[in-house]
């Protein structure tokens, strides 16, 4: 009978995701398997950064995931002079009741839109580290959770570097993957103009799901089997990328962690109640690409840091 319930509420959470990955598909023109990367990502409690040129639809794919899910959704646009109370909150005087009381911020929400994460200061950008690690905030000695899900995409432009300050690499580790849509081929951009000429069609877009269905898909995946000869091929991946000639700089414990989180994620999503190493293999790039560093030599070879990892 547990067998059966258990088998019920995969199903229901799995079609609740196929529904929001339908959905969102419908509106936005992403490269294949990047809706399943990010619903994996949402699925796994992780976050995001989006590295990509403007104008290819960052924020609407932000904006739909939320849309489609049915959760809060926030954005916040990142300037030199962005203070960290502008996203955490502050503590503000009432003159009726003659006390301080807490005004929250944009980051009170379920998905959150960093857009151009690096043109904030550093000490903005540090303001999320302790919301991505621990889904809560602190201001004036407070802690203040965070509802969940929680998750952040953060948007960056790799071709514009004036007045900007790079992400450090204890920030970028929070990032759960990195992500690029790049530019759409040549049919997928003319339909897209043909779907834009009449308005905004991701304001068609209609709630699929809704909070309690992610919070049980979570769950789903953090109970799902694996089996020790899976941990041990993850554990060879992180230790290869320490030996590795290629990179300067080996994935970290942490970084393991997050992939075993995501590779949990990327089963549930193929209805699978146990993890294979093919999940593994299939959501290391994506994890680790951006926690590794490749050495010069490599740089000056050609190889950059996913197609090392995709190797290893």
């Amino acid at each position: 009978m547990g067998t059966r319930s258990a088998d019920s509420d995969l199903a229901a959470s799995v079609d609740a995701l196929r529904r929001v990955r339908d959905e969102i598909d419908r509106v936005v023109r992403t490269p294949p398997g990047l809706i399943d990367h990010l619903l994996t990502a949402l699925v796994g409690e992780g976050h995001v950064l989006l590295e990509d040129v403007p104008g290819v639809g960052k924020t609407v794919l932000a904006r739909s995931l939320a849309g489609a899910v049915g959760i809060r959704f926030s954005r916040v646009q990142c300037t030199p002079d962005l203070l960290p109370g502008d996203i955490t909150g502050v503590e503000v005087f009432d003159q009726r009741s003659t006390d301080f009381s807490f005004r929250p911020g944009p980051i009170f929400t379920n998905l959150l839109l960093v857009d151009e994460a690096n043109r904030a200061s550093p000490k903005t950008q540090a303001a999320l580290l302790e919301a991505m690690q621990e889904r809560q905030i602190t201001v004036d000695g407070v802690s203040h959770p965070l509802d969940l899900p929680f998750m952040v995409i953060a948007t960056q432009n790799p071709v514009e570097f004036e007045g900007t300050f790079p992400l450090p690499e204890a920030q970028l580790d929070r990032f759960a993957m990195q992500l690029s849509l790049g530019y759409p081929s040549r049919e997928e951009e003319a339909r897209l103009l043909a779907e834009q000429s009449g308005g905004e069609i991701a304001e068609t877009l209609a709630p699929v799901a809704d909070a309690d269905a992610i919070r049980g898909a979570i769950a789903l995946a953090l109970d799902l089997h694996v089996n020790p000869a899976v941990h041990d091929y993850a554990v060879a991946i992180l230790h290869r990328t320490r030996e590795d000639s290629r990179l300067s700089l080996g994935a970290s414990p942490r970084a393991g962690v997050v992939m075993m989180r995501m590779a949990r994620a990327r089963a549930l999503l193929a209805e699978r109640d146990f993890v294979v190493p093919e999940d593994v293999a299939g959501i290391a790039p994506l994890v680790l690409a951006h926690r590794v560093q490749p050495s010069a030599e490599a740089r000056a070879a050609g190889f950059d840091a996913a197609r090392v990892i995709a190797d290893i």
